[in-house]
């Protein structure tokens, strides 16, 4: 009779790994290698380890990751079940980017991933970012993504590619079409308040909360009029109105912020929108601060319109989800340019600039799980325990 010491939740490689399953191991080992068998030294399980473990401490571009390897050859090759101790050539990495990896395999590889999450956020904001680093001369543009991002648990749950001809009104549908929209509450720019994807979000089940622009000439001015000062002629009293109002302060970084917000369901039935619950005006205010002093200040007005019913979503709700909407650029885009250095690593070739923004993605997301707030601390921290980083690898999305 034979036993079985793994639980029935976990599988074993060929090598002798034991992972859990639904891990980012797991979903390696499911990636097609479209390489021949003859002349292969390194599975591509491997390769993808070796890279996501070099993201994990702190390397980014492909000659880190090799020279990274290759300092750490001993433990890698015990940890990771090898034969030989020889690391592959940075060229051999790029090759993974440029050739090996389908981005379309890949993008759902994060999907799947990151969807299977059991504590998901309630707010997914939704933005585009160009990847700076596949630009070459001639080019209109880099390659262009859309993401549609959960702050709370810093994971992109979808990745949409702007084709060169288009933009992301265009985008913003098909991603829309893979995500679970049901309790969730879509943000985006002013370019994003469209009718259509309105209309998409409610029949997923979901909220949308826009900001409004010119770009919406009637609407703006309606809401603009609405919270306009209060000037009664003489003779007639204050006109009554339901505005509620909550306001938030935040210090950092030698400036002061205070933002206060204004809603109102006054126009609901005036303005002809898919599903409107309520409209905004959302005031902030700016301090820069030395030494005690105010030395400069600045005020800026934003007006919009959201889904969600004043019964469920008061005003201090109302300004606090327009505010986790900026977490998709201090959270993501942020992060991958300055923390990764993204768009200065230059991938050019093929679809590999794609596939690196998908590795930053799930790595934010690896690093969230293992507790860090702070990616570039979180990256110093594995550099110094890489056993954790691989059993992070191995290890189930179990996020909460």
């Amino acid at each position: 009779m034979e036993y079985s010491t793994l639980e029935p939740w976990q599988e074993m490689s060929e090598t002798g790994i034991v992972y859990s399953l639904g891990s980012l191991y797991d979903h390696f080992q499911q990636i097609e290698d479209p390489r021949k068998a003859k002349g292969k030294r390194y599975s591509l399980v491997t390769l993808l380890v070796l890279i996501f473990l070099a993201k994990l401490c702190g390397k980014d571009k492909p000659v880190e990751i090799a020279d990274w390897a290759k300092n750490s050859a001993e433990e890698l090759t015990q940890l990771l079940g090898l034969k030989r101790s020889w690391m592959p050539h940075h060229n051999t990495y790029r090759r993974v980017f440029q050739e090996i990896v389908s981005p379309e395999e890949f993008e759902q590889l994060m999907e799947e991933y990151h969807q299977q999450t059991e504590a998901d956020g309630e707010v997914l904001a939704m933005d585009g970012k160009a990847l700076r680093g596949t630009w070459m001369a001639g080019q209109e543009r880099s390659e262009y993504v859309l993401s549609v991002y959960d702050g709370q648990t810093q994971q992109v749950k979808v990745q949409e590619v702007v084709e060169a001809k288009e933009n992301e009104i265009v985008a913003a549908p098909k991603a829309l079409e893979r995500i679970h929209l049901a309790g969730k509450i879509v943000t985006g720019d002013a370019m994003h308040t469209q009718r259509a994807i309105s209309e998409q979000i409610l029949k997923g089940q979901g909220d949308y909360l826009w900001p409004v622009k010119e770009n919406q000439p009637q609407m703006y001015q309606a809401i603009q009029r609405l919270f306009a000062p209060d000037q009664p002629k003489p003779g007639f009293g204050k006109i009554a109105t339901d505005f509620q109002t909550a306001k938030q302060v935040s210090y950092g970084h030698g400036r002061i912020e205070i933002r206060s917000i204004q809603t109102s369901e006054m126009l609901n039935e005036y303005l002809d929108w898919p599903g409107v619950g309520q409209v905004y005006r959302l005031e902030r205010k700016f301090f820069w601060v030395r030494q005690g002093q105010t030395y400069k200040s600045s005020c800026e007005v934003e007006f919009g319109l959201t889904s969600l019913l004043r019964k469920a979503a008061p005003a201090a709700k109302v300004i606090r989800v327009r505010r986790q909407h900026w977490q998709i650029e201090t959270g993501l885009h942020y992060r991958r340019d300055v923390t990764f250095h993204e768009d200065a690593t230059r991938m050019t070739i093929g679809a590999a600039g794609r596939i690196l923004s998908i590795v930053h993605n799930l790595v934010l997301g690896l690093l969230k799980q293992a507790g860090f707030t702070n990616s570039a601390k979180g990256r110093r921290w594995f550099e110094g325990h890489l056993k954790q980083a691989f059993a992070l690898l191995l290890s189930g999305n179990s996020l909460s």
